[in-house]
């Protein structure tokens, strides 16, 4: 599977306060109620890949320090639960806080069965080659060779020789679709290309663009921001792979807008990794 990364890093915009304008029209439709989160949820809770050999899809979260790819995990997992969680180590930090490659579960209660998909979080990438992850690490990871809890170092990526199986490697234990987690406040000019792998870009943060959607979230198909990084065909990716949401934080209680765009989100990753095992025989 080949993987070929080009990062530029250097922030180009920064929002400015009070500069936001509000388009007539929403560019997608969303009926904001409880209705379409129980929607979401259940969809969720019912899915299975498609292929009987690999009983969870496995989502790659790859992205920037501090661009909130620890916290989708724990904002769906908050969403699938019902209350705030925060498995998973997150912050705001310079330096990224996740060491290891972690492939987190997904349960609907504290005892139930997990769901059928993993997010697999990795080390944050950072612009010096002696921090964050390895693009080499990444790479082995797409392939299903890196256990979970392996420790990254960043100047030592897993020699090849250790990976000598991982082109034979189970379609089961390959990645099935890589999200690209963009901190969407200080968007960044990133262009990531994963063949045979389908790639989704994640917005996050959406709620740090614009005082307006701040106060409410329902609003972010209608921000002049949010649709022009959408539109950035920079991003070398369509539209409909990108998608805006808002983790959850410093909140104490779930918010009904924020849930639906977390678990739409998390809906359409399942989507693109069933088009992805729509390329495989079904006996694999």
């Amino acid at each position: 599977m080949a993987w070929i990364g080009k990062f530029l890093f250097g922030w180009t915009r920064r929002v400015e306060e009070n500069t936001e304008v509000l388009l007539d029209e929403p560019w997608r439709n969303v009926a904001w109620n409880n209705s379409t989160r129980a929607r979401l949820k259940q969809s969720l809770l019912d899915y299975k890949p498609p292929i009987d050999s690999v009983p969870q899809a496995r989502i790659l979260l790859v992205g920037a320090v501090g661009a909130g790819k620890s916290s989708f995990f724990n904002s769906i997992n908050s969403a699938i639960r019902g209350n705030i969680t925060s498995q998973a180590v997150a912050g705001e930090k310079v330096t990224t806080r996740t060491i290891e490659y972690r492939a987190y579960q997904v349960k609907a209660n504290r005892v139930g069965q997990p769901l059928s998909f993993l997010l697999c979080d990795t080390m944050g990438l950072e612009a010096s080659e002696s921090g964050g992850v390895n693009i080499k690490d990444i790479d082995h990871i797409l392939k299903g060779c890196i256990p979970n809890k392996h420790r990254f170092n960043p100047v030592s990526p897993l020699e090849t020789c250790h990976c000598q199986e991982c082109d034979s490697s189970a379609l089961k234990d390959r990645i099935h679709c890589v999200v690209y987690v963009i901190d969407s406040s200080k968007f960044a000019t990133i262009l990531l290309l994963f063949s045979d792998v389908p790639l989704v870009v994640l917005l996050t943060k959406v709620d740090k663009t614009c005082p307006i959607l701040e106060k409410d979230l329902k609003k972010v198909y209608r921000s002049c921001y949010i649709k022009e990084l959408v539109s950035f065909r920079c991003l070398g990716i369509p539209v409909t792979n990108i998608l805006p949401v808002k983790n959850y934080s410093n909140e104490l209680e779930l918010n009904e807008c924020c849930d639906i765009l977390l678990l739409t989100a998390m809906q359409k990753m399942l989507h693109f990794a069933d088009n992805h095992f729509d390329n495989f025989n079904a006996v694999e």
